[in-house]
């Protein structure tokens, strides 16, 4: 007789904790990159809608930005160290491919011996990891993750490619996501995800410069038309309605593109008090990072209050898109 394997004991969904994030503290403004590239204030706001951005020191780290909001995010769920059983960070921007950054992030925190990983689908990152996580806990295999996104995105830049260099940026955004303990208290909806690798040149590292790559009119044709949906299915996946939905967050990409998405899902239903972030106009695009700094910020501004219904959207590189409801800590 074959023998019969014994399963983890499931739970009936998972939800979010506790949210941190960290951002360098030298601020570059949109002046200041006019002094280096062919560009202007008014052009920059006129057509990504960023006002200044943050970029880390050359002696600052990714796996300094990932620690700090990490334990930030550890320390707003109440929970200890001991308590976490897998760590994910999200992320496109490591230097060197080993170690990976989750198990260094971990070490640092003093979480000892968990599941440490990291994922790279660029701007979407964070959502998968969200949606990897809510799996994790569900599923019984942990009951807590801290899931990070975190981008050194200076790193890669050429700053003298106008196309990129006043967009992206750096900094670091976390959550934990522990277990729901019925079915009442689930906070963390399925994700909708998938990917478009047909337009996987669009965003790419360049073989000769080693910086970033961006077809940025093709990637905003297909963010305004192919993002709207990825999110109608999220919110549909949840059991919910448009109506539902006090707060989206989408990734900070480009204020137009952001400001696109709300329209359309307005027109499908979404109200008209919709809080949106926009959290790019001082933070710029910071990949992975965009979605958890956004929650943060909007959190501590007053914008965002535990127990609101959010919908998260992330896409980017690869081309690649995730879609979560989650219901803020």
């Amino acid at each position: 007789m074959t023998p019969r394997l014994r399963l983890t004991q499931s739970v009936p969904g998972a939800r979010l904790l506790g949210l941190g994030s960290f951002q360098p503290e030298r601020v570059v403004t949109n002046d200041e990159l006019a002094a280096r590239v062919e560009t202007t204030d008014e052009w920059i706001r006129s057509r990504v809608g960023i006002e200044n951005r943050r970029i880390a020191d050359k002696d600052t780290h990714l796996v300094d930005m990932a620690t700090d909001a990490g334990a930030r995010a550890l320390k707003d769920s109440g929970l200890e160290p001991a308590e976490i059983g897998a760590v994910i960070v999200a992320t496109c921007t490591m230097l060197d491919n080993i170690p990976n950054t989750a198990a260094q992030v971990a070490h640092r925190i003093g979480i000892v011996a968990p599941a440490a990983f990291d994922i790279n689908t660029a701007c979407s990152g964070f959502s998968y990891g969200v949606g990897i996580a809510a799996d994790l806990v569900r599923a019984g295999t942990v009951r807590h993750v801290l899931v990070i996104g975190a981008e050194k995105l200076s790193d890669w830049m050429d700053w003298d490619d106008r196309s990129t260099c006043i967009i992206f940026a750096d900094g670091a955004g976390a959550v934990v996501v522990g277990a729901a303990p019925d079915e009442e208290s689930v906070g963390v909806g399925p994700v909708a995800w998938g990917s478009a690798g047909d337009m996987a040149q669009t965003i790419r590292i360049n073989p000769d410069t080693r910086a970033m790559h961006q077809e940025g009119q093709a990637v905003f044709r297909w963010a305004t038309t192919r993002i709207a949906p990825v999110a109608l299915r999220a919110v549909a996946l949840a059991g919910l309605s448009l109506a539902d939905i006090d707060v989206l967050v989408p990734h900070q990409a480009n204020l137009r593109i952001v400001e696109a998405i709300a329209k359309r899902l307005r027109s499908k239903g979404a109200r008209a008090d919709l809080r949106v972030a926009d959290d790019i106009v001082h933070s710029g695009n910071t990949s992975s990072a965009s979605i958890p700094l956004a929650l943060d910020h909007m959190r501590a501004q007053g914008r965002l209050r535990s127990g609101e219904t959010v919908l998260l959207v992330g896409f980017g590189a690869g081309l690649s898109y995730a879609a979560q409801v989650v219901v803020c800590p």
